[in-house]
Order: C-alpha cells, then sequence, then structure tokens
C-alpha cells in the first residue's frame, strides 16, 4: 500500500491522458489551449505499465482526466485496459459532456464505472459566455442518457461571483427529480488566475452552512472517494457534494496521486513540479517503477498551501485534470 510520512494511504489515482482541451472555460482556459509544451503523450502500453504498478501497490480506482480526455480516439481502449486491470475496481471519467449522448455506449461497453461532467450552469447563455461553447442542450441529453444506462453521473460546477453564483436555486430545483450528484467546486488560484481568483472567488463553508440548515445531512466518504463532502435530502432524488479546498484540514484526507499525460507523477496538484517516470513507465519494468512512485512520494508535503497563495507549476487546470 502506497503510504506517505503523514499516514495517509492512496487509493485513488488520477491519470490524465492529454492536456488538450477543446472548451475556453474563463476560470482554466479563457484563451483556449496553447500548444506550449510536449506532446508526446502516454501510449495505450505506457497507461497499461501505470495500470498494473498502481494497482499492485493498492490503488483500486482510476480516473482519466484531461484536458478533455474524449478527444483521444483510443479512449475506449483506455478505459478497457484500466478496467480489465487485476485489482482496479472502478474505473471513471472526468469530461466536459461535448460528445455526448453518442459515446456513452462505448465508454460503458469498454468498462466505464462512472462519469464526471462538467456543467458550471443550467442556463444555456451562462454556460456558453462560461465555455465558449453552445452545447449545454447536447450535454444535458448526454447526463440524461448515462443516467438511464445505470452509469453513476456527477456534475462539476464552479461557483463563481458575479458569474453563475446564482445559480444555486436553479440546481437545486433540477435535482428534485434528477439522480446524479452535484459537486461545487471552490474556484482555485492557479498560476495565471491570480486576478480572476482575487475578483470572483466564492468560500465553500457557507454554503455548507446554509445546507445543513436546509435539511441536507452529511454522506460518509469512502475509501476512495474523492474529496466532496456529499449531502443528502429526504425530498430529493439527487446529492449535492463540496469541494472546499479553502477549508481547514483539506489535505489531511488526501488518498490520491496524480500522472500527467507526459508520465510525471504529481505529489499534489499545486506541486512544484512534475517528477518524470516516463523511462520506468516506457521500459515496462514494474519493480523500477514502483520502487520509484514510493521513494518519491516521501517527498509529499502536508498541505498544498493554496491557502498562502501558493499555485506551484499549476498554470490551469487542464494540465492535469483539477
Amino acid at each position: 500500500m502506497l503510504e506517505d510520512t503523514f499516514g495517509r494511504r492512496f487509493h485513488y489515482l488520477r491519470l490524465s491522458i492529454t492536456d488538450v482541451c477543446n472548451f475556453r472555460c474563463s476560470y482554466c482556459l479563457p484563451d483556449g489551449y496553447q500548444c506550449d509544451s510536449d506532446r508526446d503523450f502516454l501510449s495505450l502500453s505506457e497507461i497499461k505499465t501505470i495500470a498494473q504498478a498502481f494497482a499492485e501497490l493498492g490503488t483500486s480506482k482510476i480516473r482519466l482526466t484531461g484536458g478533455e480526455p474524449s478527444l483521444r480516439k483510443d479512449l475506449p481502449d483506455i478505459i478497457a485496459t484500466c478496467a480489465q486491470t487485476p485489482g482496479i475496481d472502478n474505473v471513471v471519467i472526468t469530461t466536459n459532456g461535448y460528445r455526448f449522448p453518442d459515446v456513452i455506449d462505448e465508454w460503458q461497453d469498454a468498462g466505464i464505472g462512472g462519469i464526471n461532467v462538467s456543467i458550471d450552469s443550467l442556463d444555456p447563455n451562462v454556460f456558453n459566455a462560461i465555455t465558449g461553447a453552445d452545447k449545454l442542450k447536447a450535454i444535458l441529453a448526454g447526463v440524461e442518457k448515462a443516467a438511464s444506462l445505470g452509469i453513476p453521473v456527477k456534475i462539476n460546477s464552479v461557483l463563481m461571483k458575479g458569474v453563475n453564483e446564482q445559480s444555486l436555486k436553479q440546481f437545486q430545483a433540477w435535482l428534485k427529480d434528477t439522480s446524479v450528484t452535484l459537486r461545487f467546486i471552490e474556484l482555485m488560484e492557479t498560476g495565471l488566475s491570480h486576478q480572476f481568483f482575487k475578483q470572483h472567488h466564492v468560500p465553500g463553508e457557507p454554503l455548507k452552512q446554509q445546507l445543513l440548515q436546509e435539511g441536507w445531512t452529511r454522506i460518509v466518504r469512502g475509501k476512495s472517494a474523492g474529496p466532496a463532502q456529499e449531502f443528502q435530502h429526504p425530498d430529493y432524488a439527487g446529492r449535492i457534494g463540496l469541494i472546499m479546498p479553502y477549508s481547514k484540514d483539506f489535505c489531511d484526507s488526501c488518498n490520491r496521486l496524480r500522472i500527467s499525460a507526459t508520465g510525471k507523477l504529481h505529489l499534489c496538484l499545486f506541486a512544484e513540479q512534475g517528477l518524470s517516470l516516463r523511462e520506468e513507465i516506457a521500459s515496462g519494468d514494474q519493480l523500477a517503477l514502483q520502487h520509484k512512485i514510493s521513494t518519491m512520494l516521501n517527498d509529499k508535503e502536508v498541505s498544498h498551501w493554496l491557502q498562502d497563495g501558493f499555485t506551484g507549476a499549476t498554470k490551469n487546470l487542464a494540465m492535469l485534470g483539477g
């Protein structure tokens, strides 16, 4: 089992398979994707090596991220490769949903266990203004289809002051009859978003207190669950999650590591640098790869230090999939 010097165990790998994204979200890539780095992305065989190595080290869940992972034509093969790895119990994906609902059947056949979709507003005009893509109708149709197929669906929504914070009531009304988990994510500061963060950050704690006052109750997290605090309500078909990276002790429950699309281990989303594993991955030497991962884990820090304005090497969230 992977364990750091603070006793945190890591059951969960976030594996980026591309840093390319075709949306222009205002909080991430307002100017669109800029090809300013190495695009020698991990091959299918390298992804298989990574999945096997982490599984043998106790990882049970893999999340495929980007950029936008569906931009890779071999995505179904990647899903199947990870899902068929002994020890991996759940393979999930985070997507902007632009190809919904055409690809969901293919993903299900490959073994996908859950889908997270980014929807920052249920108002088509606001959604288009945030993402630069007039795709809300198609994405919602995809969400409905995925849910009808029995695939667990979570919606990610970044709340921003003066942009979409008024969407809460609309989202709650939607959850009355829609069986999805809606996760409100606190806007996080990145290397290229200092001013945007100052203007639009909405803290999550007041929202949490509001939910508790309205009768929502906390759900216990599983060992491989993400960082969201989830809540349920007897009058709602859906659930609400809160991801609050600026809350006290947020990093105490960290259970995930990250691999970039070019084979670098990131001990934290906001680490100062990625640590290259590409040589060991390319060689297929499982023992060497596992040894290097375990050794590097000793350098994982106790906190992301976001509360101190530290953003590390993360210029934007598309670099590692958030």
